[in-house]
């Protein structure tokens, strides 16, 4: 922990997703007070019931926001902003928040705690190479064959770990106030190289399809899938990731004074803990 060390109960909104349980973890070691935010928690956190906001700020100094779907939601801003507000006034010191990189929708967001009066850190975070191993592209990696609308658009895939570690320093120490950090990994993949590292990794084969948008969501249509939740990959793979984040940045320098770690370190460590086991119950986490 750097020096300035922070005192005080964190809340950890999104505390059990991919990058939320790595932080409340990492807190928790280092002996600092967390409180969970999500749906489960106690009391519990909702960000569609604002009614929920109020007890679960109680006591916190200080905040690890991530907002559920996507802060480039339509209605995401909107509620940073209120949660934001309620936040100072419930006494809320510091505000670290996780952003997108490349959403454009993102930006009131970030708006709502930089202007929210306190300290504040941003990390606007490329696509997690976690998403192959804990989230929606797991079932498919499992299944042999990952196709999406991709093409050959590269990107620069981050460790959750990474962002993890980032969020940390910025909720505990004081070196990180009024930063926005951009985070990447150390280089450019395209979907079918990210695929290949997976299948070196796991032992087996796993293919990379190129679809259309059309074939994608009707895809996702047919697995059931909300309409929101449809709209927001469509979105993303058709704005987001459609070049424009075909770069790579220095934000886990920045922050940690170290390089990001690689998406085949990530690989190799996912495929060790046997998660891309075709033979293994499948089990997601958000």
């Amino acid at each position: 922990m750097e020096k300035g060390t922070r005192t005080g109960e964190t809340l950890v909104l999104g505390g059990t997703g991919k990058t939320g349980s790595r932080v409340a973890g990492r807190l928790e070691d280092a002996g600092l007070q967390v409180r969970i935010g999500s749906r489960a928690g106690e009391p519990p956190f909702d960000w569609e019931d604002p009614g929920t906001w109020e007890p679960v700020l109680r006591g916190a100094r200080s905040v690890y926001v991530t907002y559920q779907p996507d802060l480039a939601v339509p209605g995401a801003a909107d509620a940073v902003w209120a949660f934001a507000d309620l936040a100072v006034e419930s006494g809320v010191r510091r505000l670290v928040l996780l952003s997108g990189r490349g959403e454009e929708g993102a930006l009131r967001g970030e708006e709502a705690v930089r202007e929210s009066g306190v300290e504040w850190t941003v990390l606007r975070s490329s696509f997690f190479g976690q998403n192959f191993s804990e989230s929606f592209f797991l079932e498919p990696v499992l299944g042999g064959e990952l196709a999406l609308p991709a093409g050959e658009v590269a990107e620069p895939f981050v460790d959750a770990e990474d962002v993890a570690e980032v969020a940390v320093a910025a909720l505990t120490g004081d070196g990180h106030v009024g930063k926005l950090y951009e985070l990447t990994g150390p280089r450019l993949l395209i979907f079918g190289e990210a695929v290949g590292e997976i299948s070196r990794a796991a032992g087996h084969e796993v293919r990379y399809v190129s679809v259309s948008t059309g074939e994608f969501t009707s895809a996702l249509e047919q697995d059931g899938l909300p309409s929101e939740v449809v709209e927001l990959m469509a979105y993303l793979f058709t704005e987001v990731l459609d070049g424009r984040n075909a770069h790579l940045t220095d934000g886990v320098r920045r922050a940690l004074g170290r390089e990001p770690r690689d998406f085949a370190d990530y690989a190799r460590e996912a495929a060790a803990t046997g998660v891309w086991d075709r033979q293994r119950p499948l089990r997601l986490t958000g």
